[in-house]
Order: C-alpha cells, then structure tokens, then sequence
C-alpha cells in the first residue's frame, strides 16, 4: 500500500487520534488572525494525516472484503 511521505508520527496514530488533530487543524485554519507560514505548515500536516486515515481505511476495506470471500 502506497504511504506517501507520512511521517511516523501520524503513521502511529489511530483513525480516531488522526480526526481528531485533523479537526483541532481545522479550526487553527479558519481563524482569521492565522499565521500564513503556520497555516501552511498546518495545511502541509493535514494533507499528511488525510493520507494517513485514507490508507488505514482502505486497510480496513481490503480486510473485510478479504474475510468476506474466505466466507
């Protein structure tokens, strides 16, 4: 499975660590008296962790259709 450039820190979270940073991300991004090289950093680790839960789920689609067809 293709992992991009996620860094190990991200690549250990959980589905439900990784919504959460993505949404404390979020609302840093949608501040008007934001920073722009902090929100571009922010984006850039939000890009990440939007890598990183797409591939845990699709991890998770192929176990389930992998069990299915065991059936």
């Amino acid at each position: 499975m293709k992992t991009k450039n996620i860094p190990p820190d991200i690549k250990s979270k959980s589905i439900n660590d990784t919504k959460l940073e993505i949404i404390d991300i979020l609302e840093r991004l949608e501040k008007s008296n934001v920073d722009l090289e902090a929100s571009k950093t922010d984006y850039e680790r939000l890009l990440a962790l939007n890598d990183h839960v797409n591939n845990l789920l699709k991890e998770k689609l192929n176990n389930i259709q992998h069990n299915r067809k065991k059936k």
